[in-house]
């Protein structure tokens, strides 16, 4: 069964950068979307960034064009999150995701059927 590993979460200072890394494990894996996701303790989850494995198209939360950047490696089967400038709002557990298709609703939690385990970020003032 294919599963979704999230590395990378960390605490930084404000100001700092992480970069999370997703890969997926444990077979065949067809899924053209990867999204990254987060939700802050008492909020719901919330779209941050997805990419296109075939066409590198990206798509982000318009709060964070600018200080993170998704990209993939194809070669290592690799997604990456890229958060520089980090905030104190920053702090939350960020989930890897994937869907088939591009679109509809990349930017939709619903629409992702598989889900990595999470990672905490942590972003001290």
């Amino acid at each position: 069964q294919v599963q979704l590993v999230e590395s990378g979460g960390g605490l930084v200072q404000v100001g700092g950068s992480l970069r999370l890394s997703c890969a997926p494990s444990g077979g065949t894996f067809s899924r053209n979307a990867m999204g990254w996701f987060r939700q802050a303790p008492g909020k719901e989850r919330e779209f941050v960034a997805a990419i296109s494995w075939s066409s590198g198209n990206t798509h982000y939360q318009d709060s964070e064009m600018g200080r993170f950047t998704i990209s993939r490696d194809n070669a290592k089967n690799t997604v990456y999150l890229q958060m520089n400038s980090l905030k104190p709002e920053d702090t939350a557990v960020y989930y890897c995701a994937a869907k088939a298709h591009w679109n509809p609703g990349v930017a939709v939690a619903t629409e992702y059927d598989y889900w990595g385990q999470g990672t905490q970020v942590t972003v001290s003032s």
